[in-house]
């Protein structure tokens, strides 16, 4: 018993994690990817015609062409929505995707500032590539 006395009791390690931090560390993260999600939407600024339209209910993701006031065409091929394309470039890309997949969705993106005739144009040379599915992208009234 004197031999027990003698010695001091040794804790044993803990063996578990403690994953507060952990949780706080994740809740962190998860607020600031909520805020700066909206944020990382790529696209061309245009400003659309404002009207009452019903939604588009398509499983595939549309293919946007875009119009700036300028006159300049813009298509989201593989990401690269930002760069400037001509109206034969912009044909090409869509017989290249009409080829893999005939049933894709075009939309076109007009500011409501371009001539018209650019516009009429650019779907005129859609219609000559074989799209058959193809919509206009507007606002609706009041949102800016």
């Amino acid at each position: 018993m004197s031999a027990i006395r003698g010695r001091r009791l040794r804790k044993k390690p803990m063996a578990d994690i403690n994953v507060v931090p952990y949780i706080d560390v994740m809740l962190v993260l998860l607020v600031i990817f909520m805020a700066t999600a909206p944020m990382m939407t790529q696209g061309v600024s245009v400003d659309l015609p404002q009207t009452d339209s019903a939604a588009i209910t398509n499983n595939d993701e549309p293919v946007m062409i875009t119009v700036r006031p300028d006159g300049s065409y813009y298509i989201n091929v593989g990401g690269d929505g930002q760069s400037s394309a001509s109206l034969e470039t912009v044909k090409g890309h869509v017989l290249t995707i009409r080829k893999q997949k005939p049933e894709t969705l075009f939309l076109v993106e007009g500011d409501q500032n371009v001539p018209y005739g650019k516009v009429v144009v650019l779907m005129s040379e859609l219609q000559e590539a074989g799209v058959t599915n193809l919509g206009l992208v507007t606002e609706p009234p009041g949102r800016s």
